[in-house]
């Protein structure tokens, strides 16, 4: 099982686009079968980071074939004209 997870901070007073940006993300787990789970949170006790992603896939060729994914890239470029900083780490459980 490989865990992907990825943090955001956002740009002020992007409140609604960060939102949007966290509801298409969540939807994906509907939409992409190589998803085999998918939280997405807002963080409710550090200014480092604002919001959380933590999806599950089978295999490092799984999350490579949703990262490619029109439906993704479409949510990433919301994300991307709204963020001002993004960590991600990927490890095999």
């Amino acid at each position: 099982m490989i865990k992907h997870v990825v943090m955001w901070k956002f740009k002020e007073n992007t409140e609604k686009e960060m939102d949007e940006f966290l509801k298409g993300l969540k939807s994906l787990e509907n939409q992409i079968e190589q998803i085999k789970s998918m939280q997405v949170g807002k963080n409710i006790d550090n200014d480092e980071y604002d919001a959380i992603l933590i999806a599950e896939f089978d295999s490092v060729e799984d999350m490579n074939i949703y990262k490619k994914d029109p439906r993704h890239v479409k949510v990433s470029n919301m994300c991307k004209e709204i963020r001002i900083k993004r960590t991600a780490f990927d490890f095999e459980e």
